[in-house]
């Protein structure tokens, strides 16, 4: 797993804020052709496909969290901007929880960069974040960078950190973009799709362009993801995270089950998240949304032609620099997808 670590290292070193992710894609793309693997670029999409492209599809998004300065000295949450409120309607999961996240982000460092040529501008602290209830997003007050100009992306300053247990880091969701990456190396010879915007609800349009495009369908869509936890003690309960649906609808059940065998062939432990919510939710005065993930909005809008399921990685200390999984799970959900597609 250390060239996979060292991988993952220095793509959480690169800036992908929300809405500026192309010179992120730059980066992936040049990992990919050097292992000879055709890559095409379209708008908000990056496919790369092996010798045998309907062996597989793997689906991972690269945008991660940042700010974006939209006025003088103005920097706001990139996910919530006003320009991706039609794909957001309140029942996400970070929407729902936009008060715990904005104290999140206290105290931590900031940089900028040319959202074209990716020069570094400079750097910031975070003195405090607070919500805008009329424009219902986050805004934040920092210690520079007032010089910005609009539309310049902010990413937070991270480095990944590897102990014996964990490995920290924003993770979601460089850390699904690294996996997939990593299985072209192992071997994988079918298709996969890195998509932007997903954090303001808008990556699967893209890939929905993409199977109309190409008149394509599949029924085995596999979409890589983390999968937040309140603490540690609930991330180490399981390896992986399945699904049978969240709130757009159901999965492909038969290849869920299908996948669920194989774990436990594998010894890998799991759990369905939405089932773990509707649990928690039978405790709770208000609850918790069963979340709006990339595949549902895909399967919501091509249900004829599209379908899937998606395989998690469980964190905690969601959308921060400092989201935490478990070493024991990244390793058995390597091992996982490389039984599913490649063995």
């Amino acid at each position: 797993m250390q060239d996979f670590y060292s991988l993952l290292r220095q793509l959480v070193r690169e800036p992908a804020v929300v809405g500026l992710e192309d010179l992120f894609f730059q980066i992936i793309r040049r990992e990919l052709e050097d292992l000879s693997i055709e890559v095409t670029q379209y708008l908000g999409l990056l496919v790369a496909t092996g010798k045998n492209p309907t062996r597989g599809y793997v689906s991972a998004h690269v945008d991660r969290n940042g700010l974006l300065c939209t006025g003088p000295n103005e920097f706001q949450y990139a996910a919530f901007i006003a320009g991706n409120r039609g794909e957001l309607n309140g029942d996400s999961i970070s929407e729902q929880f936009m008060d715990t996240i904005a104290g999140r982000f206290r105290g931590s460092r900031v940089e900028a960069h040319s959202p074209r040529s990716g020069v570094y501008l400079g750097q910031a602290e975070i003195l405090d974040a607070s919500i805008c209830t009329r424009r219902r997003n986050l805004i934040f007050k920092l210690d520079g960078l007032e010089f910005l100009q609009p539309g310049t992306p902010i990413s937070f300053v991270d480095r990944l950190q590897v102990t014996e247990q964990t490995i920290s880091a924003q993770l979601d969701n460089v850390v699904s973009v690294a996996m997939a990456i990593d299985l072209f190396r192992q071997g994988y010879q079918g298709t996969a799709f890195f998509t932007a915007g997903e954090e303001g609800g808008r990556s699967w349009r893209y890939l929905a362009e993409w199977f109309q495009r190409h008149d394509q369908s599949t029924d085995r869509l596999i979409v890589l993801d983390t999968s937040p936890f309140p603490d540690m003690k609930e991330v180490g309960k399981q390896d992986v995270v399945l699904r049978w649906k969240d709130a757009n609808g159901e999965f492909n059940r038969k290849l869920t089950k299908q996948i669920a065998v194989v774990c436990d062939e594998m010894s890998i432990r799991y759990c369905f998240k939405d089932e773990y919510i509707e649990a928690i939710n039978k405790t709770r005065e208000k609850p918790q949304s069963l979340g709006r993930t990339e595949l549902g909005r895909l399967i919501s809008a091509l249900r004829e032609t599209v379908q899937g399921t998606t395989i998690q990685l469980p964190t905690t200390a969601y959308h921060t620099q400092s989201e935490t999984a478990n070493r024991t799970a990244v390793e058995a959900m390597m091992s996982l997808l490389n039984r599913l597609l490649i063995d």
